[in-house]
């Protein structure tokens, strides 16, 4: 993991919905860490730093720095309220990590070679992507980034299930997944352009990196 993300955080003091709220309007926004054994601490980061930090999705999937004043945390992001309308953020959840114990995380999934691959392009068919990110367990050192899926063999009518996803070393699914269970579910697919699709990515997408 080559990029690293450090937040700076202050201790809260004064809870509740009133201080909340006076907090937001200065441009603060409340935050709790908790787990590792230790007690929650409540925090406060600065709306603009995060927004910032935000432009990069990566920040979903990698541990955290957290400077809290002389000391730091790492940690993982857990929960995130967001204004509903506003793009602001209004409470951000972080989980302790401790490295010799495993953790659990929602990563990207990143599709490879969609343009190029013998459904799309020489076939007609279209992409369908039905999940765009999935929940793994790893250790914290052995977090990915993302996990990638190469549909450059993938042809008309062929899917990707969940439990087909290759996974990097160290790294797996929250939950048993059965090839042909009902959780097996379909991550992607080409299918006919004419037949639709949850999300589909037509020829003109770039392929991602």
């Amino acid at each position: 993991m080559s990029t690293t993300f450090e937040l700076k955080a202050d201790p809260r003091g004064k809870l509740g919905k009133g201080a909340s709220r006076r907090l937001r309007r200065a441009g603060k926004v409340p935050a709790i860490l908790y787990g590792g054994g230790q007690d929650p601490v409540p925090l406060l980061l600065d709306q603009l730093d995060l927004m910032n930090h935000f432009k990069n999705e990566a920040i979903y999937s990698h541990v955290l720095t957290l400077n809290l004043g002389d000391r730091t945390e790492q940690a993982v992001l857990r929960d995130i309220q967001r204004h509903p309308f506003k793009p602001t953020f209004l409470h951000l959840d972080f989980l302790r990590v401790i490295a010799d114990r495993k953790l659990r995380a929602h990563v990207p999934l990143h599709f490879t070679n969609e343009t190029t691959s013998r459904g799309v392009k020489l076939q007609g068919g279209m992409v369908s992507r039905a999940l765009i990110e999935i929940e793994i367990e790893c250790l914290p050192g052995d977090l990915p980034e993302f996990v990638e899926i190469d549909l450059a063999d993938l042809e008309l009518g062929d899917s990707v299930h969940l439990s087909e996803i290759k996974l990097p070393a160290g790294v797996a699914l929250t939950s048993h997944i059965d090839p042909g269970s009902e959780s097996d579910v379909i991550v992607v697919s080409i299918h006919h352009a004419h037949s639709g699709g949850e999300e589909e990515a037509t020829g003109d997408e770039p392929a991602a990196d």
